[in-house]
């Protein structure tokens, strides 16, 4: 399951990264927090995948 999480994780990086530079783009402010905070939460899940993988 861990390989399943990592990727759902790297999609939510993705999209964040997507909605942040959409929202330069549009010089919409929201939606580039949005996506930064999109980034962020799938960053932490993935150090949360890397610290169950370092105790397996």
């Amino acid at each position: 399951m861990s390989g399943i999480d990592k990727m759902k994780n790297k999609a939510e990086e993705l999209r964040g990264e997507g909605k942040e530079a959409a929202g330069r783009a549009t010089d919409d402010p929201d939606l580039q927090a949005e996506g930064k905070a999109d980034q962020a939460s799938g960053n932490l899940k993935q150090a949360g995948e890397k610290v169950k993988d370092a105790f397996k």
